[in-house]
């Protein structure tokens, strides 16, 4: 099949649509079971290269939770500690498989972002992470190949119409890539640079030690910025993506908004929200409401009489901002990624109250020096990669 049919574009007004070979060869794709859409393909395809890279780059299973054409998540295969289990609402499954642990990252980096999200896997999608992914809103996985029983826990999804897509892991795509826009082609290399620790070796602060968890979680967040739409950090740690910001024209505001999520995904550790007395029939999407809600500026719309008793069996004590920011301090060894240069210092003091210090950048502002200077006063180690990641 070289050729895919679609129900419409972007929007319902945008017919025909269809996706294809250009050179008439087949798909590089098989559709298991439902009718993925237009943006769920950009999602699979953007998160397949993304998952594919993370797991040469790592040698572990990778997952990745897309949403609008950037992740909200991304991990590797990492074993999931007692407490990560419980806030990725996981505790209940048993022992998860590399790859469900994977899974079970990248969804609980964003909750609010990852929900109707379209999953990508690196390996086969096995038992263990299809019952992960079945009891939770999603549109659709693309992955290599499914073991037979998982198959059919899947399909059983949105009455028997989530979206599977197989991949040929061995599918290359052409060198130059084009795309068109108002009617005109674009035409450029593919983006084909591969990541990897040699990125890492320019180290350009007074601290020059960046150890081994480090660089494998700055290798995550460089990777996963390399299919976010541009301009976009990424802070990660422990294996996993916490923060994600994406597609800001300016630098800081990225900066600012995946910091912003990174302190969101700590804060659900903390013991004021573990021990919140939800009610036994609340959902874990209300639950995810409810916990962005009680974690920041917004608490009081939970805590206000009347509303409370809807998702709480009594009412929770108040996380006050003091409590707040002491138990934001205990999140440190954060890393960070950025797609482009820093172009002033404040990037640098935004993401050390995130707890960043480890930064990896492609490094050629003007104010080289400034920025440097910001990481050396708080010991953060940065590393210059000497490449830019933007994507669009």
């Amino acid at each position: 099949m070289n050729e895919l049919q679609l129900k419409y574009g972007c929007n319902p007004n945008q017919k025909p649509s269809r996706v294809y070979m250009e050179d008439g060869s087949e798909l590089p794709i098989e559709v298991l079971n439902g009718k993925p859409g237009y943006i769920n393909l950009l999602d699979a395809f953007n998160g397949w290269q993304l998952v594919s890279e993370l797991k040469a780059a790592t040698d572990l299973p990778a997952a990745t939770s897309f949403k609008h054409v950037s992740p909200a998540g991304a991990a590797i295969g990492l074993p999931l500690k007692p407490i990560e289990a419980q806030v990725y609402w996981v505790d209940d499954m048993g022992e998860l498989s590399p790859l469900a642990c994977a899974y079970a990252r990248a969804r609980g980096a964003d909750r609010m972002s990852s929900f109707g999200d379209f999953i990508a896997l690196s390996d086969t999608c096995d038992v263990s992470t299809a019952r992960l992914i079945k009891r939770e809103v999603s549109d659709g996985v693309i992955a290599p190949g499914y073991e037979e029983e998982a198959l059919e826990i899947l399909k059983s999804k949105k009455k028997g119409n989530y979206a599977i897509i197989k991949i040929d892991s061995e599918y290359q795509p052409a060198k130059i890539e084009h795309k068109q826009v108002f009617g005109v082609t674009f035409e450029q290399g593919r983006n084909d640079l591969k990541i990897d620790k040699e990125l890492l070796e320019k180290v350009v602060t007074e601290n020059k030690e960046i150890p081994e968890p480090a660089k494998a979680d700055l290798l995550i967040a460089l990777i996963t910025l390399k299919y976010t739409q541009s301009n976009s950090v990424a802070y990660a740690k422990g294996g996993q993506a916490i923060g994600i910001g994406a597609g800001q024209q300016s630098r800081i505001h990225c900066t600012r908004l995946a910091g912003d999520k990174a302190d969101k995904w700590f804060l659900r550790q903390a013991p004021q929200v573990l021990d919140l007395p939800f009610r036994e029939d609340i959902g874990r999407p209300d639950r995810d409401n409810a916990i962005d809600l009680y974690t920041g500026a917004d608490y009081m719309d939970v805590l206000d009489d009347g509303k409370w008793e809807r998702l709480f069996t009594r009412k929770p004590e108040v996380f006050t901002e003091r409590e707040k920011l002491e138990w934001l301090s205990k999140n440190i060894n954060v890393a960070l990624g950025s797609d482009a240069f820093f172009p002033f210092g404040d990037n640098i003091e935004r993401a050390f109250k995130s707890g960043v210090r480890y930064i990896a950048q492609p490094g050629g502002s003007v104010r080289d020096d400034d920025v440097i200077a910001a990481c050396n006063a708080h010991d953060i180690a940065m590393c210059f990669i000497g490449t830019r990641l933007f994507h669009h």
